[in-house]
């Protein structure tokens, strides 16, 4: 799986992450450590992760953190999460040899 980071700033993109990891997570627990591990390359400290962002993680594979999700100050206006759609495998079947 994976998420793309976007710190947004007066409607732009200021700075991105994009990181993969093995699996979604299905509940906070699981999720903690992924946005720890997306805030990282962005200087940002981990947001606080509510029952609403992993909801909407799960049913639309992208939510929104306000800067009061974060316990710190923030100078920017959004931090969104995105989770790219997964690429299916085609798998080709050879039945006889011409």
């Amino acid at each position: 799986m994976k998420i793309w980071a976007k710190v947004i700033k007066h409607h732009k993109i200021v700075a991105e992450a994009v990181r993969d990891f093995p699996a979604r997570p299905s509940d906070a627990e699981g999720w903690n450590p992924v946005l720890t591990e997306l805030a990282k390359p962005l200087d940002l400290a981990s947001p606080v992760l509510l029952k609403k962002h992993v909801e909407e993680l799960a049913r639309f594979s992208r939510t929104v953190f306000s800067p009061a999700d974060f316990i710190e100050s923030v100078s920017f206006d959004r931090f969104e999460l995105e989770i790219f759609p997964e690429k299916k495998k085609t798998v080709e079947y050879i039945y006889g040899e011409d």
